[in-house]
């Protein structure tokens, strides 16, 4: 059943919370259990089921998925923080296990083997010859009466013709016996696999329940020949988790490097790179005061503040690079002097990027939830680089100048000492 909510300008709430309302007033219908899920137009990871994410466990035997998927599916529902968990494993259809003596099948010289062609004969659509016709050719099968299907009790009527060609029933040395069995095994990549979906309370973060639930499959302590991993949305979210440090260290090089090039320098990157740890705090504080998670969105922007905040310590270094270079001042007096006459550039920037992410922070409609975290992770790690870069930086740039002419100072010292020894050479 699909259902349209009002428009949230109406109802006032997310449909996850609409969900929460009506999950324990569904539950209790007797008989019937019901799944709940948000719509999603875009779909990440391309696989339905009952629950919005995916937790699957592959096995070497089917086996052991019977005999640990039930365990593992009983764990995950006392999890408090995940809900609507369901398995798409069914264990309980009904079969009928034949069990022979094998000494009394030895007796009457009946092996292993003949006991199998016998009911595959009986029950296994054997292909015993092929009819050729003019223009067509029909294969000829060999079954029992489809009546005979669904009464395990004709296993009785079974003969098994032994070697010496006397018929010795099946039931003269085996005995029958109820059993269940799986009505059909899912497999993924050549395995069988189950699959053990759930959803998420109002409020928790999908990493959180990927602990939770990477914490409860070493509880239950499962074989190496059962493998587990994330399906759907989960894995999609698991693969964009792992790449992100990369993104970013990968962002951080580039920075260092186009700046080495413009300055010709090792020292004075380094000097602006130390400006963006701020950044990166605040818009973490900002995302804790305002209890958003840090989604794909949320790191999206502190990338993004990689370029923003960058340029408050580019304006000031710059400006004292020029003043040493061409007016010929000391290091303090040159960064005094660019603290002094940037300020005003470096407060309209900020301001100008700052309240251009207003909107993204408090703008509601359609689509509003999504860009919010972006928002919020620009104006707070804006608010409190601005606040600590006026500050730090000069510090920053006063010390590594300092040791950059102690380097200067210690290699033309060594220099020195080795042109000598080369000219008596």
């Amino acid at each position: 059943m699909f259902i349209s909510l009002k428009p949230l300008s109406e109802r006032k709430i997310t449909a996850d919370l609409v969900i929460a309302r009506l999950r324990p007033k569904l539950a209790r219908v007797p008989g019937a259990t019901l799944f709940l899920q948000a719509n999603q137009d875009i779909r990440v990871g391309g696989r339905m089921s009952a629950a919005q994410y995916q937790f699957t466990m592959r096995g070497d035997n089917l086996q052991d998925l019977v005999d640990y998927a039930p365990k593992m599916y009983e764990r995950l529902r006392k999890i408090p923080i995940i809900v609507d968990v369901n398995s798409d494993q069914q264990n309980r259809g009904l079969q009928s296990m034949v069990t022979y003596d094998r000494e009394t099948a030895a007796r009457f010289g009946i092996s292993p083997q003949l006991i199998d062609n016998t009911l595959y004969d009986a029950f296994g659509q054997r292909q015993v010859s092929t009819m050729y016709a003019v223009l067509n050719q029909y294969h000829v099968v060999m079954e029992a009466a489809p009546q005979y299907w669904q009464d395990p009790q004709f296993l009785k009527q079974i003969y098994v013709r032994s070697p010496s060609g006397q018929e010795v029933p099946l039931s003269a040395f085996s005995k029958l016996g109820p059993t269940t069995a799986p009505l059909s095994v899912n497999h993924q990549g050549l395995f069988p696999a189950v699959t053990i979906s759930f959803n998420l309370q109002p409020g928790v973060a999908l990493g959180d329940a990927v602990n939770e639930i990477s914490a409860a499959a070493r509880e239950v302590g499962l074989p190496p020949t059962v493998q587990t991993m994330y399906a759907g949305t989960a894995t999609a979210y698991l693969d964009s988790l792992g790449s992100e440090p990369i993104l970013i260290a990968c962002a951080l090089v580039t920075v260092y490097l186009v700046l080495g090039i413009l300055y010709e320098s090792y020292i004075h990157p380094v000097t602006i790179i130390s400006t963006l740890p701020s950044a990166g705090v605040g818009a973490l504080l900002a995302l804790m005061l305002t209890k958003t998670d840090l989604s794909v969105i949320a790191i999206i922007g502190i990338i993004l503040l990689i370029g923003l905040v960058k340029k408050n310590a580019i304006i000031m270094i710059d400006f004292a690079l020029q003043c040493e270079r061409l007016e010929n001042k000391s290091s303090r007096d040159s960064i005094f002097e660019a603290c002094l006459l940037r300020f005003r550039p470096i407060m309209m920037t900020t301001m100008a990027a700052m309240l251009g992410a207003v909107p993204l922070a408090l703008g509601t409609g359609t689509g509003a939830e999504l860009r919010r975290p972006l928002g919020i992770t620009i104006i707070g790690g804006l608010l409190v680089s601005q606040a600590l870069t006026l500050y730090t930086t000069p510090v920053v740039y006063l010390y590594f100048d300092r040791l950059q002419h102690w380097w200067n100072r210690v290699r033309g010292h060594r220099r020195e000492t080795i042109e000598p020894a080369g000219s008596e050479a």
